[in-house]
């Protein structure tokens, strides 16, 4: 039986797909927290240079491959790259294309599930005359699989099951029916929400309902330039990490989406339409809504404090509940459903997309039926996820974020610049993608394609590969050097593992410079307190929790300061590490089963045209 070809029903609904792909968690959580900690104002103008220079020739690449693979009916990066490359290798580069989207939609989904339990939350009234440590400790608790925030067992397993079937009934519709419906809908309540959220951030007034400064001060930190910023090189790798996260490029979402454009429909002005809405959502709502908020309510200083120990996840889920219900019992609950709701619109629009080319090489390749095959990716999500859930505060969501979501995004975008560029022709290229152009491209983005863009995107995927320890490039030698913790290469070699580096001992080591608060008792058990001081003694408001197991013995008395390496417990342990290998062993397999059965379907396709 043939699968049914798909297209999208309008213009306009394609634009707005492709715009929810973009606007994501990245928008409203990562970059306000990209800007706070890269000086506001210091961050907006290398962010900016990276749009034009990265930003806008990715979507202008992705879109280009994938409408042309769309015209031989390939609608999955592996295929459509093999066409434009004609060798098999890139096939097989291809692979990221499916590797990264499962990967990505099996945590991503996992954090949908926890802003739908938000709104759940926010409406019952959970977060009422709750403190902000109280709040935190709630988000903390929502990852322990036997403690429950409102009576519901398990209850972080099934907000990922009931977010993860949303996904599934919707890839059942198809283009049309599901996610053309989901965008044209979704995306401009999204929108309503971030306008009606950001005003009400920058019209805190100093003094009321607690608010220490004007919500308007966290807009003057963001933009206020600073130009000096444009010669410190991790501002600027900052930037163009961001331009990866929200964007979507480097994925296989795009090229998925543009597949089944028509052969003599624009994609030059519908790449940059989406960019830009895109651009608009993350500065203007993003940056004002967390900014404004917390900054008004907390100070510069303190939310710059937060960051540092929170993150974006952090201040969204441990410190905004608690910061709504300063206007107020109601509009507490309504800016609660608000905030989450709009994240979870934001969340949703964004993993169809990445789920989408995991259905349409099922449907293409294996020639699948549409609802087998969202139900086959749906489960596969599901695989993949579990372990994210099971053992999150054990590193594994940290793990595949590296690996699928950032290092593998790099890798492909550069790749694929370089097909488009240099392998297919640059000449070729830029006349596919101006084909049926509604708008003339300025011609400079042609040179900006075929050396700035793979220039850079080079130069950040080898500095992020061999960045030096503690980013002292002077070190740098012929000789070798000390590679960073946070390098690709430092990921490898396990620097950024700590002192307990073996997957079984019999000795618990403290990770951090603290001092010793003692056994905490909590609800899920009995806690090694430790409160983190900073390099000049004084506690940084951060405390690591150690579990205490029935046989293992507490080895530092209260008030003791401990450094990295100190001796903390003794018995029975296993380490993070051997969750943490765990993972890195089954995300090769993963890529290794993907592969293989991209090569199962060439071979079919071999036999096809052979026969």
């Amino acid at each position: 039986m043939s699968v049914k070809k798909e297209n999208w029903g309008s213009k306009i609904g394609l634009v707005l797909a492709m715009a929810g792909n973009a606007i994501g968690f990245g928008n409203f959580l990562r970059f306000p927290i990209q800007a706070i900690e890269n000086g506001g104002g210091a961050f907006i103008i290398p962010y900016l240079v990276c749009f034009v220079l990265m930003g806008i020739p990715l979507l202008f690449v992705e879109w280009t491959i994938g409408r042309y693979g769309g015209k031989f009916g390939f609608h999955s990066t592996p295929f459509i790259m093999n066409k434009m490359g004609r060798k098999v290798i890139w096939r097989y580069i291809g692979v990221f294309g499916i590797f990264s989207n499962l990967v990505i939609a099996s945590y991503y989904c996992y954090i949908e599930s926890w802003t739908l339990s938000y709104v759940y939350h926010s409406i019952i009234g959970t977060f009422r005359d709750l403190s902000q440590h109280e709040v935190a400790a709630l988000f903390n608790d929502y990852h322990n699989t036997n403690t429950t925030l409102s009576g519901i067992p398990y209850e972080n397993i099934l907000f990922y099951l009931l977010c993860l079937t949303i996904n599934i009934y919707i890839l059942s519709k198809g283009l049309r029916g599901g996610i053309e419906k989901v965008a044209i809908w979704g995306v401009p309540l999204l929108i309503i929400l971030g306008i009606i959220l950001a005003i009400k951030g920058v019209s805190i007034q100093e003094g009321e309902h607690g608010a220490v400064v004007n919500g308007l001060e966290g807009l003057n930190f963001l933009w206020t330039p600073h130009y000096e910023s444009l010669w410190d090189p991790k501002v600027w790798f900052a930037a163009a990490g961001q331009m990866f996260f929200t964007l979507s490029v480097g994925m296989g979402c795009i090229q998925c989406y543009a597949s089944y454009i028509r052969q003599n429909q624009d994609i030059a002005l519908s790449s940059l339409a989406t960019g830009f809405m895109n651009e608009f959502v993350e500065i203007v709502l993003g940056g004002t809504i967390l900014i404004s908020i917390s900054v008004g309510f907390f100070g510069l200083e303190t939310v710059q404090s937060m960051v540092t120990e929170e993150g974006g996840f952090g201040i969204a889920f441990q410190t905004l509940p608690f910061l709504f219900q300063k206007w107020g019992p109601w509009l507490g609950a309504f800016m609660g459903v608000a905030f989450f709701g709009l994240l979870f619109i934001a969340g949703i629009t964004s993993s169809l997309a990445m789920c989408t080319p995991i259905v349409s090489f099922l449907q293409d390749d294996y020639n699948v039926q549409k609802k087998k095959a969202a139900l086959i990716t749906g489960t596969a999500v599901l695989i993949c996820g579990i372990p994210t859930i099971l053992f999150f505060k054990e590193g594994v969501f940290d793990e595949y974020d590296y690996w699928a979501g950032t290092a593998s995004l790099f890798f492909f975008a550069m790749m694929q610049v370089i097909l488009f560029s240099w392998v297919f022709g640059i000449r070729k290229s830029w006349k596919e993608f101006t084909r049926a152009a509604d708008i003339r491209v300025p011609l400079i983005f042609k040179y900006i394609l075929l050396y700035i863009t793979p220039i850079l995107l080079i130069v950040i995927f080898l500095t992020a590969f061999f960045k030096p320890a503690q980013d002292d490039w002077s070190a740098i030698s012929l000789r070798g050097w000390e590679v960073d913790k946070t390098s690709i290469l430092g990921k490898i070699k396990g620097k950024d593992v700590g002192p307990n580096n073996q997957w079984f001992a019999d000795t618990l080591y403290s990770d951090v410079h603290g001092r010793v608060i003692g056994i905490v008792q909590k609800e899920d058990g009995h806690y090694l307190d430790i409160a983190c001081l900073n390099e000049n003694c004084l506690m940084n408001g951060y405390v690591k929790s150690y579990p205490l197991k029935e046989k293992s013995q507490n080895l530092v008395c209260k008030d003791t300061i401990v450094s990295i390496g100190t001796p903390i417990m003794a018995g029975s342990f296993i380490n993070p590490i051997f969750y943490i290998s765990l993972a890195r062993y089954f995300l090769i397999l993963l890529f290794v089963g993907i592969s293989f059965a991209v090569y199962i379907a060439a071979r079919k396709k071999y036999k096809k045209v052979k026969s």
